[in-house]
């Protein structure tokens, strides 16, 4: 089971799944509550720990980014998952959706096709309650598994 986190200056998205990558639980929390919660253990049921990393691309960056920095740090420390990972958002687009040029709609389309609709009240699918940086934060998951869950398989098959 998979805990991901998307994470952000002020608040972060994220979303437990289990074996099947189905979502458990998602959210967006502000990074203080969020944090209380991996202290707390109440994500423990998690095996795996997968957070969005940030990357330099050579461009300037703001406060915000590195205000995420420090929380992408507290949230590594504070969480008890016996593997954890960092996933890079270039590497999910190319996961996820096979282009660098990927965008979030892309994304989102991407694993709407690969799991199913978001559904409706009456009716809830795969991603129902989904929204904004909750995706991202479920492509990080999702990349995670497929790259690990790939190498599982490899040695596996070569063993």
């Amino acid at each position: 089971m998979i805990f991901a986190i998307d994470p952000g200056p002020g608040k972060s998205a994220f979303v437990g799944m289990d074996e099947t990558l189905r979502p458990v639980t998602f959210g967006i929390r502000d990074n203080e509550e969020l944090l209380e919660g991996l202290v707390m253990g109440d994500f423990d049921q998690y095996t795996y720990l997968a957070i969005e990393m940030v990357a330099s691309y050579g461009m300037p960056v703001g406060k915000d980014v590195f205000e995420t920095c420090v929380w992408i740090g507290r949230f590594w420390q504070a969480s008890k998952q016996p593997t954890k990972q960092f996933v890079y958002r270039k590497d999910a687009k190319m996961n996820i959706c096979g282009s660098m040029r990927a965008k979030d709609s892309n994304i989102r389309q991407a694993l709407i096709d690969r799991f199913g609709v978001v559904g409706t009240k009456k009716q809830p699918g795969w991603f129902y309650g989904f929204k904004a940086d909750i995706w991202s934060a479920y492509a990080v998951g999702v990349t995670f598994h497929d790259i690990n869950m790939s190498k599982t398989l490899r040695g596996v098959a070569s063993g």
